[in-house]
């Protein structure tokens, strides 16, 4: 398998981040959705939140590198198949979903330090604070950051389905692709 995409196929560095990011938006969104409801008392009450915050730290260095990646690297052609409405619609989602995401990122950032306090990242290093006291910087910020994360997992949903769809019911090569095959020769 090729490092570097090919008109036909997505090379490793690409389906990497495409699965490692998805495998970590999901897992921040499953962790970030249980640990609103814990009480002091719990063990993880204090845990959870760090590891979120450390998490989000390493997604907004992965989207910024799968940025880069993307626009330093050949795009993978289209599936001819496809229609102007279909590869229109494709273009669309996958700008709205880096756009969530980077919101998502930077308004925990904000939600994080509103108190002029840096994100420790894993215990390892400190992210420090350069927005804070702004007005109502953590509520403000935490509305956007649920909610936004909330659309994000709606449009993942619709994404995934997407995919399953061209892959179940018109046999193309959409799905694949981002395993690393390369598409058919047209017959």
């Amino acid at each position: 398998m090729r490092i570097k995409n090919s008109p036909s196929a997505y090379g490793l560095v690409s389906i990497i981040l495409h699965w490692l990011i998805a495998i970590v938006v999901l897992g921040m969104f499953a962790l970030g959705y249980w640990m609103v409801d814990l009480g002091y008392y719990n063990p993880w009450y204090h845990k959870a939140p760090a590891l979120h915050k450390s998490i989000g730290v390493v997604l907004f260095a992965l989207l910024a590198f799968r940025v880069i990646w993307r626009f330093t690297n050949q795009p993978v052609q289209p599936v001819a198949s496809h229609s102007p409405w279909v590869r229109t619609g494709a273009k669309i989602a996958h700008l709205l979903m880096y756009v969530m995401l980077f919101t998502i990122v930077f308004s925990g950032y904000l939600i994080s330090t509103a108190d002029g306090a840096g994100v420790l990242v894993f215990g390892l290093f400190e992210v420090p604070a350069t927005l804070q006291g702004l007005p109502d910087q953590a509520d403000l910020a935490g509305f956007i950051h649920k909610y936004v994360a909330w659309a994000l997992m709606v449009t993942v949903f619709i994404h995934a389905v997407a995919a399953l769809k061209h892959h179940w019911f018109e046999g193309d090569e959409t799905l694949v692709r981002m395993f690393g095959k390369r598409a058919r020769k047209p017959k």
